[in-house]
């Protein structure tokens, strides 16, 4: 059914990526108003002769863009309306509904591969006459000495057929004799699409994993509910080291032997060759993956494979969840808290909710898995939306770690102006004497924004909003909610020391600071700088997993989801960095950055112990963090979301209005504005709130000017009822011409 029968619809006639910008418009006939819907094929009169075409809804409305008299009338619907393509489309116009941006920018995400890469072609060489005159002709060959068509004959009759390269190559036979060997009717050659395979020589083992009590009841759970056609989203909560992959692969196994397919979303950082080898290995050929170093023509193989039924599962970031596989039968989303899976390019979706959209549209299951989930999704599992599966031990019964939290502020009483705590720098010479691995973790690569005094452990925080105010190079702080700015301190405006400053330490300097201290110690540093390269993260990780390094340094790619038997100390260096950002999120990134460093220590047959360095050692999220204590901190973390009405308690919405020209932009944002109290003060929008206009985080970039709005409401349909009014208020003033909008929902990261 579409909403309020519109009256057009716009198409797009040729599905080939490249054509996506071009959208044809066509009159809905009465018969067809109730029945067709965004995604859906159609057939049009198309061209000049009016010949028949397929093409897709993309957007129904009621405004017509050229002449009535001119516009033709849709013939019907397809009978293959509900193709792959058509579920993409719909996916699409979902995506465009809720998160704003055009049905283009939605169409291109969906369909992620905007350019057919140039085909790759296999030839090969086929035998082609039965073996009883093959081998009358491998007589006769044999007995005119001609030794190289025997010999090509000979290997046919071994293996057929063979690729040319093999031929030429390998048996050394010229491209002269397989012509002439074709002419007398022996052999032909053929041509076949070789696609790029980007996990390169694997190996299918079969080996079967035994999973404990806790994971058999979660495959169950489950299993149970797709056996009998229930599809429903579940929240696997699972301490780290519990085995949360083996469960993934179980019930792939189980949907894929139904015959149907799957989809493994994990953050990129985590997509590595450990991780993949495990699919690899139960799966083999039939599993593929997509990453950001793989080159267009290999993302494009692998779609063409999965579109071609080649594929059983598709393992990547949040692009692979476009996957076009035509029976979809689960989606599984791996670190579900991980802010990567939210887009910061238009259009903003979140992967979480698309996957739970798509799943049905699909009919498939969605299974969200961590060690401390998102605060949307663990609400949405109390509050009976999500099914709450939860699996409380360790393989084996390992223990959690031993935590140690240490106050930097006493350090710096004591006179230790490292990094490296006392306590720290005692285990960690400990396990070098034992040969055992540590990993140092740095809570954020480069410069922190926020201010805080080392002696006191005091934050400057904005006097209107609860977030820290960033020091910006000009020598002020501003805040990036309200716009409040002042003057950077010099001295502390708690206890008047001098030690205030932003942090300054990026794992390039511990790394220098470790081996001064530990000069006869391994040291691998992981970063963005160390991992441009193609296969940069694989060569340190592999490096480290077999002990060609006794510390590996890093951001938070050291900490995703990898295993290393043999690490026993993991040290967080900087637990305040992500607790004092300026957004809301900083206690649930803290938790979840702190709990995953430390669930990377102890997971061989020693134990582990963590240390984590602070200057807010009473911090809940801190404290728990240490505790591994999930439910205490989602519940000290819910009511003050409560009490600011942030999510998931409401809903935010943020608008960006930038323009080359500052007026402009300021001119603009305050039209929405108005535009928005006066709408509040006819007694619409109740229980909305409005922030702004006030400059965005980055008031300019590359010369554009950059103002943003922040709307605040218990419901989140109304704020896309809102985003839907002020698209058409822009679109019908000339004010806007030059002014570039954008609408963000539930950020994760600011403008």
């Amino acid at each position: 059914m579409i909403e309020d029968m519109a009256t057009y619809a716009n198409v797009i006639v040729d599905i080939s990526h490249e054509k996506l910008d071009k959208t044809f418009q066509y009159r809905i006939p009465g018969h067809l108003q109730e029945e067709l819907s965004i995604g859906m094929q159609v057939e049009v009169p198309f061209g000049n002769g009016g010949r028949k075409s397929t093409a897709f809804v993309v957007e129904l409305t009621d405004t017509a863009e050229y002449d009535v008299s001119k516009l033709k009338e849709i013939i019907g619907i397809t009978e293959t309306g509900v193709s792959i393509e058509s579920q993409l489309i719909a996916l699409a116009g979902w995506m465009r509904k809720n998160y704003g941006g055009t049905m283009n920018h939605a169409l291109k995400t969906v369909l992620p591969v905007k350019q057919k890469s140039k085909e790759r072609k296999q030839r090969l060489v086929r035998l082609v006459i039965s073996d009883k005159k093959a081998k009358e002709q491998l007589a006769l060959f044999e007995k005119k000495h001609s030794t190289a068509r025997a010999r090509l004959l000979s290997k046919l009759m071994e293996q057929n057929p063979l690729p040319y390269e093999v031929v030429t190559q390998k048996l050394n036979v010229t491209a002269s004799v397989v012509r002439a060997m074709e002419g007398l009717g022996i052999l032909k050659m053929e041509e076949k699409r070789a696609y790029r395979n980007p996990l390169g020589e694997m190996k299918k083992s079969g080996r079967r994993l035994v999973l404990n009590e806790e994971q058999n009841q979660a495959v169950e759970r489950v299993w149970k509910d797709f056996s009998k056609g229930l599809r429903q989203t579940y929240l696997m909560r699972g301490v780290t080291g519990s085995g949360k992959t083996a469960v993934y692969i179980e019930l792939i196994e189980k949907v894929v032997g139904s015959g149907r397919q799957a989809i493994v979303l994990i953050p990129e950082i985590a997509l590595t060759y450990q991780t993949v080898v495990r699919f690899y290995q139960r799966f083999g050929e039939r599993i593929s993956i997509l990453n950001s170093k793989m080159s267009q023509g290999e993302r494009y193989d692998q779609f063409e494979r999965a579109k071609n039924g080649d594929l059983d599962v598709m393992i990547g970031p949040r692009s692979a969840l476009f996957t076009p596989f035509s029976n979809l039968g689960i989606i599984i989303i791996d670190e579900e808290h991980e802010t990567s899976y939210k887009s910061e390019t238009l259009p903003r979706y979140h992967a979480r909710e698309a996957a739970v959209a798509r799943g049905k549209m699909a009919g498939a299951s969605v299974v969200l898995g961590s060690a401390t989930p998102s605060m949307d999704s663990f609400y949405h599992a109390k509050a009976g939306d999500y099914v709450l599966l939860s699996l409380e031990k360790r393989i084996e019964e390992k223990p959690l770690p031993q935590c140690h939290t240490i106050d930097l502020r006493q350090e710096l009483k004591r006179g230790n102006r490292s990094i490296l705590s006392e306590k720290l720098q005692e285990l960690m010479a400990q396990r070098l004497r034992e040969r055992q691995q540590i990993m140092l973790f740095l809570n954020r690569r480069g410069v922190a924004g926020f201010v805080s005094c080392r002696a006191c452990g005091h934050v400057v925080k904005c006097p209107h909003c609860d977030v820290s105010l960033s020091q910006h190079n000009n020598g002020t702080l501003v805040c990036h909610y309200c716009g409040h700015t002042q003057a950077v301190f010099r001295t502390c405006p708690a206890c008047g020391s001098k030690y205030i400053g932003g942090f300054k330490a990026g794992t390039q300097k511990i790394e220098e600071i470790v081996k001064n201290r530990f000069p006869n110690a391994r040291v691998l540093r992981m970063d963005l700088d160390t991992t441009r390269s193609k296969d940069g993260y694989e060569k340190i990780l592999s490096a480290f997993a077999n002990h060609e390094a006794d510390i590996l340094i890093g951001t938070q790619m050291i900490v995703k989801g990898h295993d290393f038997p043999n690490v026993t100390l993991v040290g967080i260096l900087a637990a305040d960095l992500s607790l004092h950002t300026q957004d809301y999120h900083g206690p649930e990134r803290t938790f979840q950055l702190i709990t995953q460093a430390a669930g990377r220590a102890g997971r061989g047959r020693l134990p582990g112990e963590v240390v984590i360095q602070t200057y807010s050692p009473e911090h809940y999220a801190i404290k728990l963090a240490g505790n591994q204590d999930y439910e205490q901190f989602y519940e000290e973390e819910i009511a003050y979301r409560e009490l600011m009405h942030y999510p998931p308690c409401g809903h935010m919405m943020t608008m960006l209005v930038a323009s080359k020209d500052q007026m402009t932009a300021f001119i603009s944002a305050e039209l929405v504005a108005k535009k928005i109290s006066q709408a509040r003060a006819n007694g619409k929008l109740q229980g909305l709130w409005m922030i702004g206009p006030a400059d965005a985080a980055v008031g300019k970039v590359k010369d554009i000017y950059r103002k943003v709005l922040y709307f605040k409401h218990e419901d989140y349909q109304t704020l896309v009822q809102i985003k839907d009014v002020l698209e058409t208020f822009i679109g019908s003033h000339r004010e806007f011409g030059n002014v570039i909008i954008q609408f963000d929902f539930d950020p994760m990261n600011g403008f």
